[in-house]
């Protein structure tokens, strides 16, 4: 494994891994800007920065088995991270308490973890109710996934190189949704990009940059990345709203008026004199006239 994190960090420091690279940046960037709470994490990756746009108080950044790398003094396995190393942690064993992270940040995370599945259900264990999670991966059902297929293919026959980092199998944007399903997440925007072939120059990168726009058009699900922000659900939770929102609904709320009008052609509510033929002394004198 510690091979395949040095040759994953070797690829992005290739035009294609920089391509690869500014894409999920920006991607990261815009999720996070509007999650709000107090603690958040991101766990691998020190090439990206996943928490720098967010404004949550307490932020850590955590290593797994590449950051055991760098500390074992491997050749080429020191990349220059973006911000400090608060711990070293594997995916499938954070050290922090039940419901005590508001964002967990996981970019490429879950392909670099020898047991993906544990690696979510420690994130959901960790999360608080209503907390997201943003995972970032590589999709196989790419141009540049086929062409790491065709790779591996021709490799067996002992000619040809990888495009792409060995990571094994790479997991789809399908299957991961339906990980996530199972552990109780609701998947609340989704992303693909990164559509230009895989080539290898930064010449021929910048020639296909006409692919980017066309392929979010007309073909978005074979982008060679994927982005996806998760929420995590609690059935039967019920979120309790500030005092100051409950009390201005109430004083918003209609009341009732009783209506005092009275109602047309209804001898009931009619007035005395009307509802009678008229006052006492009307009567008093018809009276007088018949006896008379």
């Amino acid at each position: 494994m510690s091979d395949q994190i040095i040759g994953l960090h070797h690829w992005f420091d290739s035009p294609p891994g920089r391509y690869l690279l500014a894409w999920e940046q920006a991607r990261f960037d815009e999720a996070v800007a509007d999650i709000f709470g107090y603690h958040s994490l991101q766990l691998g990756m020190p090439l990206l920065d996943g928490l720098r746009a967010n404004r949550m108080p307490h932020q850590w950044f955590a290593l797994g088995q590449e950051g055991l790398a760098r500390e074992a003094g491997m050749p080429g396995a020191q990349p220059p991270p973006l911000r400090a190393v608060h711990l070293l942690a594997e995916p499938a064993a954070l050290p922090f308490a039940p419901a005590s992270l508001d964002l967990l940040v996981l970019p490429h995370t879950l392909e670099l973890s020898s047991d993906p599945h544990a690696a979510l259900r420690e994130v959901e264990r960790v999360l608080v109710p209503e907390g997201r999670v943003v995972i970032s991966g590589l999709n196989p059902t790419s141009l540049w996934g086929l062409r790491q297929w065709r790779a591996r293919l021709l490799r067996r026959a002992g000619r040809g190189t990888l495009y792409l980092p060995d990571l094994g199998e790479f997991i789809g944007y399908r299957r991961l949704r339906d990980w996530l399903r199972l552990l109780n997440f609701e998947v609340e925007s989704a992303r693909f990009g990164c559509y230009r072939p895989a080539v290898r120059s930064t010449q021929w990168l910048d020639r296909f940059g006409f692919m980017d726009p066309l392929g979010e058009k007309w073909w978005p699900i074979f982008g060679a990345a994927y982005f996806l922000v998760a929420v995590k659900r609690v059935h039967g939770m019920r979120l309790l709203e500030p005092a100051w929102r409950s009390a201005r609904q109430r004083s918003a709320a209609t009341v009732p008026v009783a209506n005092r009008t009275p109602a047309p052609h209804s001898a009931a509510r009619l007035p005395r004199a009307v509802a009678g033929g008229g006052t006492d002394r009307t009567r008093t004198r018809t009276r007088n006239r018949t006896s008379i």
